[in-house]
C-alpha cells in the first residue's frame, strides 16, 4: 500500500459543500487535497434540464481544476474514496493512495434511496450529472422508437416517481418538452401519443412548500398533460411498467426515480455513527461530536436547525455549510474559536414548465407564482451557476429557447 501523504485539510467530495470549503481555505493559503471520483463540479439543481436536453452537460458540469486554477494551495485528485478512518483522519483511494489531514472534511453527498422497491434497477435516478445524461439518452431512444417510418406513432409512457421539487420539475420539463420541442421536431402524432405520469405516496406535491404552491403545481402539471397519482406508493418497477400500491399498473417506457435520498456506504466502517437516511449527526459547529477535526457537510450531514430538527438536503444548505466550515477550520488551524453555523434561509423555488414556477422567497416565504416566479427562478439559478462561460451559455440558451417559445405562446 502507498505511503500516507499529509495535508492541512483533506476534502472528500466536489459538490457544493466540498467546493465551498476548499475554495475559502485555498484563498487563505491552506494546503487542501480535494478528492472526487469525477473531474467536474455538477450543479445538481439543473440536472433535469440536461435530462430533457434543455442544457448541455458542459453548462452544468464545470471542471474542478478550472475552479481552483487560482488557488495554488488546492490540489484536485480524481479518484474514488473507498474507506475513511475518522480516528486518524485518513482516506484510502481506489488507486491505493492514502491521504491524511490535520482536518478531514467528508462531503460526498447522497445517492438515490429506492426504499427496497423491487425492480429498482429499471429506474433512472435523478441525482448526478451522469444520471441526467443516461436519462436524456434513454428518452431519445424511446422517442426514436416511437417515430418509426411507415408506422403509426407508437404510444410512449414516462412515469416519474416522487412529488418533491426534483420530481415536479422533471415531470413538468418532460411534458413541456413533448408539447413544444417534440411536437415541432418529430412527425405529427408522436408527442400526442406520449403520456407523462407522476406518482407519490403523499397527498401533496412539493410538500415542503405552502398550500398555495401545492395547488399551483397541481394545476400547472395537469394543464401540461401530466397525470397525477397521489397517495399511492410504488410497489414494483419492471422494464415496461410500474405497479402501484393500489395494484394499478402504469405502462412505463421510462421510469424516473426522484423518490428520496440516502447516504452512501463510504462511512460504514469509518468509526462515525450513521443515523437515519445514512446521514451523520454533526454539532452546530459542523464538526462530528467525539471526533475532533472531522467535519461532515452537505447532503450527508444531519445539521441541527436550532429547533430540534435538521436542515433539509438543499444545495443552499450545502454551500453555506461549506463556507462556514471553512471559517471554523481556519479557527482550528490558527488556534481560534469555532462558531455555531447559522443558516440563512433564502427560500425555495421550483420550475414546473415554461412560464410556470413557484417561489417562496426568504425566511418569511414571500410567495410568487407563474411568470414572475419563472423569471425569478431563471435569475437565481443563473447567478448560482458556477463559471462565467457556463453562465453565458445557459443565459443564451434560455433567452433563445424560453424567450422565443413564450413569445410564440402569447401570439397564438
Amino acid at each position: 500500500m502507498d505511503a500516507v501523504t499529509t495535508w492541512d485539510v483533506v476534502v472528500v467530495g466536489g459538490g457544493f459543500a466540498g467546493v465551498a470549503v476548499a475554495d475559502r481555505l485555498g484563498k487563505a493559503g491552506v494546503s487542501v487535497l480535494l478528492v472526487d471520483r469525477v473531474d467536474y463540479h455538477q450543479f445538481k439543481p439543473l440536472n433535469y434540464q440536461v435530462a430533457t436536453a434543455e442544457l448541455g452537460a458542459a453548462e452544468v458540469g464545470r471542471p474542478l481544476r478550472e475552479i481552483f486554477r487560482r488557488r495554488r494551495s488546492v490540489q484536485v485528485a480524481v479518484d474514488k474514496a473507498t474507506a475513511v478512518d475518522a480516528a486518524t483522519r485518513t482516506v484510502t483511494l481506489a488507486s491505493g493512495a492514502r491521504c491524511a489531514g490535520r482536518v478531514l472534511v467528508v462531503a460526498t453527498g447522497a445517492e438515490a434511496n429506492f426504499f427496497g422497491t423491487p425492480g429498482a434497477e429499471h429506474a433512472f435516478p435523478m441525482y448526478t450529472l451522469a444520471d441526467a445524461v443516461r436519462l436524456r439518452d434513454r428518452m431519445r431512444t424511446v422517442l426514436d422508437r416511437a417515430d418509426r417510418p411507415g408506422r403509426p406513432p407508437a404510444e410512449l409512457s414516462v412515469v416519474v416517481v416522487g412529488g418533491g421539487p426534483t420530481g415536479v420539475e422533471t415531470a413538468g420539463a418532460i411534458a413541456d418538452n413533448l408539447n413544444s420541442v417534440i411536437a415541432r421536431t418529430y412527425r405529427a402524432g408522436v408527442a400526442e401519443a406520449a403520456t407523462v405520469h407522476l406518482a407519490d405516496h403523499g397527498t401533496e406535491l412539493l410538500k415542503p412548500f405552502s398550500e398555495t404552491s401545492h395547488r399551483y403545481a397541481r394545476t400547472a402539471l395537469e394543464s401540461a398533460g401530466v397525470r397525477l397519482h397521489m397517495g399511492v406508493a410504488v410497489a414494483e418497477i419492471a422494464a415496461d411498467r410500474v405497479r402501484l400500491s393500489d395494484d394499478s399498473v402504469l405502462p412505463a417506457d421510462v421510469t424516473v426515480w426522484a423518490g428520496g435520498l440516502q447516504g452512501g456506504d463510504l462511512l460504514t466502517d469509518s468509526g462515525l455513527e450513521i443515523g437515519r437516511g445514512g446521514r451523520v449527526a454533526v454539532a452546530d459547529t459542523l464538526e462530528v461530536p467525539g471526533h475532533p477535526g472531522v467535519y461532515v457537510l452537505g447532503d450527508l450531514a444531519a445539521i441541527p436547525d436550532g429547533t430540534g430538527g435538521v436542515l433539509p438536503q438543499l444545495g443552499s444548505v450545502a454551500q453555506q455549510s461549506g463556507d462556514w466550515a471553512a471559517k471554523n477550520i481556519l479557527a482550528d488551524l490558527r488556534g481560534g474559536a469555532r462558531t455555531p453555523f447559522v443558516y440563512r434561509d433564502k427560500g425555495v423555488m421550483a420550475m414546473i414548465g415554461r412560464g410556470a414556477a413557484v417561489a417562496e422567497i426568504g425566511a418569511s416565504r414571500r410567495q410568487l407564482t407563474g411568470r414572475l416566479a419563472f423569471l425569478a427562478w431563471l435569475g437565481v439559478h443563473l447567478a448560482l451557476l458556477s463559471g462565467t462561460r457556463e453562465k453565458i451559455s445557459a443565459a443564451a440558451t434560455w433567452l433563445v429557447d424560453y424567450g422565443v417559445r413564450l413569445r410564440t405562446r402569447r401570439s397564438r
